[in-house]
């Protein structure tokens, strides 16, 4: 069964909306800004990749991560030609961090944030009108799962239309985390360079409307042939490279294709040294034999990790480069990791060619492993 994306909308830290946003990491501009939200001093990470909504002269507001999704919500259902009455519709989010931010800046300087307002729902509903909301806190997969989530939604009969979205916001208690535990900290996020050293964190949110194949009223962007999911639990931390094959192969059947049917891979590439060896080896295995394999990117090295969206990102890019017929670099790959010999990761400049399927990995904390197949508008 096969699922239509007929709305996209999509914030991050190099635009404003998905194409806004492809652009961006088509010119391969470097996008890191000296840190903001936090006090620098406290931290050896000097860089995030914010978005620039903050007050002038510095500080933090709360429900930041609340305004965006609302945002790229009411943007995908128009996209999608749909009215903002949504009290039919079930809204899934998919969050990492969920309103932390704003509780807080409740906490340390009495921000006016009431206990409702750390609900996505709330602010669902207000807004939208929306009964059926549920929030998952998947860490790094969380909107890929939550995709997951509606495509059953929709097979079980339960609705025809389900809207996905993801947002989060960066918060000091997880920023700080980070500063502590990873070894070495980066100035930048190099996802599979030899000189990669970690993770920064970045902002955003993203949102796509689903529908049952042929049931909207508008254009297709593209459509999902399958999601899959699973959590090995292997290591708080360390992704297992069995985990994520048993995801890849799963998405494979799900969408029934095969590993020579994949035009583009859209990268998870955290920037971590044990995340970009990993998933290198993997893919490295999953593509053996099947000629020059296809082209991949990681789009965290421009926009950073957005966490919960940043699989719900990626896919958007992915619709985008199917579109354009273009794959965007990774930012500052010159020098790529062992694992990733015989790979075709895009370095450089953009790359060009025939685009029909494409393969996004998000792979989370804990061993929270989701892929989805999605395939082009024009095949559709």
């Amino acid at each position: 069964m096969n699922w239509d994306i007929t709305g996209m909308a999509a914030v991050a830290n190099i635009g404003a909306s998905p194409r806004e946003i492809f652009a961006a990491l088509c010119a391969g501009q470097e996008s890191r800004k000296p840190l903001r939200a936090f006090a620098p001093d406290k931290y050896r990470a000097a860089y995030a990749y914010e978005i620039d909504d903050r007050p002038e002269g510095g500080g933090d507001i709360p429900r930041r991560a609340t305004r965006w999704l609302t945002t790229v919500i009411r943007q995908a259902v128009a996209d999608a030609g749909l009215g903002e009455d949504l009290s039919h519709v079930p809204v899934l989010v998919g969050t990492t961090m969920r309103e932390q931010r704003s509780l807080e800046l409740w906490w340390r300087d009495h921000a006016d944030v009431a206990l409702e307002d750390l609900h996505f729902g709330t602010a669902l509903k207000e807004t939208f009108g929306a009964s059926t909301t549920y929030t998952f806190a998947n860490a790094c997969s969380a909107t890929l799962c939550a995709l997951g989530m509606a495509t059953d939604m929709i097979e079980l009969g339960m609705a025809d239309t389900v809207v996905v979205a993801g947002t989060d916001a960066a918060t000091e208690s997880g920023f700080g985390t980070l500063d502590r535990v990873q070894n070495d900290i980066p100035d930048a996020l190099h996802p599979f360079d030899a000189t990669h050293k970690g993770m920064l964190m970045g902002e955003g949110a993203a949102a796509v409307v689903v529908q049952r194949a042929g049931t909207g009223h508008g254009p297709v962007h593209a459509r999902v042939r399958g999601v899959s999911m699973n959590c090995d639990a292997h290591h708080a931390t360390a992704p297992d490279p069995d985990g994520i094959t048993s995801a890849v192969i799963d998405a494979y059947s799900r969408a029934g294709v095969r590993a020579q049917d994949i035009d583009l891979v859209m990268l998870h590439g955290s920037g971590t040294p044990r995340n970009d060896a990993t998933e290198s080896s993997v893919l490295s295995r999953i593509f053996h034999g099947v000629g020059t394999g296809p082209r991949m990117t990681a789009i965290k090295a421009m926009t950073g990790h957005t966490l919960g969206g940043s699989g719900l990102l990626s896919l958007l890019m992915a619709v985008l480069a199917m579109k354009e017929g273009t794959v965007p670099p990774v930012l500052g790959l010159t020098d790529p990791i062992p694992e990733a010999t015989g790979l075709d990761l895009v370095q450089g400049t953009p790359a060009s060619g025939d685009l029909t399927i494409a393969q996004i990995d998000a792979f989370g904390f804990g061993g929270i492993n989701a892929v989805a197949i999605v395939e082009a508008a024009s095949q559709c």
